[in-house]
């Protein structure tokens, strides 16, 4: 963890303690055995689900993984700059988890240079541009999407919207130009927001994706991705 700057997702710490020269791991199930060791308060906390930190860097983390850390009586983010970072973690957060699912995964040009942990979202998405499935009308009107998901052929599997302050009017709206494809839609906001998202996906204009359309707070994507990660390391024994 202090190679990776004093903090690593779950995922990062599977693919690399194991690496060390020196170390023997006497168990046959070495990632439940780090999953252990990151709660020892002593010496590790928890920045969010699956992404653990030093104690001794708690004061000297990069500004966009320092943003992640959030009181317990904190329902969102607070400042712009904090939502900024948050929304760019659960942007790459949904295209590694799309990856572990065995998905190509697509961000937006304007956001592949965005910081995810100490990487770039492009760094974590497998697609630079979407494949023409369809009248290039609609690629067009949906490219701005945070993050899609799509399958061996080339077709949307699963699109994302990650939302902190904006309408969930603008998401619909680009959800709605895939109505006609089998696709699931996920609009990802803080939980104080899924009223908000209700009184919204009730409009008329988005009758034929209402039941299409899911809300998920952060939480649950947290779960998600930690759940994924354990499937991922197919080490099923705590």
């Amino acid at each position: 963890m202090t190679l990776n700057g004093g903090y690593a997702t779950l995922n990062w710490l599977y693919q690399n303690t194991l690496k060390i020269e020196g170390v023997a791991w006497k168990t046959k199930t070495p990632f439940a055995s780090i999953r252990r060791i990151v709660q020892n308060q002593k010496y590790f906390f928890k920045i969010k689900p699956g992404l653990w930190a030093l104690n001794d860097f708690k004061d000297s983390l990069p500004e966009n993984v320092a943003a992640l850390i959030q009181k317990d009586d904190e329902a969102e983010p607070k400042s712009k700059k904090e939502q900024m970072f948050s929304h760019y973690y659960y942007q790459g957060l949904l295209a590694e988890i799309g990856n572990m699912k065995k998905c190509n995964t697509y961000v937006p040009p304007q956001d592949k240079n965005k910081p995810y942990l100490n990487r770039k979202l492009a760094d974590v998405t497998s697609l630079e541009k979407l494949p023409v499935f369809g009248y290039q009308e609609t690629i067009d009107k949906i490219k701005s999407i945070d993050v899609i998901w799509l399958n061996k052929r080339g077709y949307p599997n699963s699109v994302f919207e990650v939302e902190h302050s904006t309408s969930f009017k603008n998401s619909l709206i680009k959800f709605n130009e895939l109505q006609d494809f089998n696709v699931s839609m996920f609009v990802v906001a803080p939980e104080v927001k899924k009223n908000e998202y209700k009184s919204v996906i009730n409009f008329s204009a988005f009758e034929n994706i209402k039941d299409k359309t899911k809300f998920l707070d952060y939480s649950t994507i947290d779960k998600l991705y930690e759940n994924s990660i354990k499937m991922e390391s197919f080490d099923f024994i705590n």
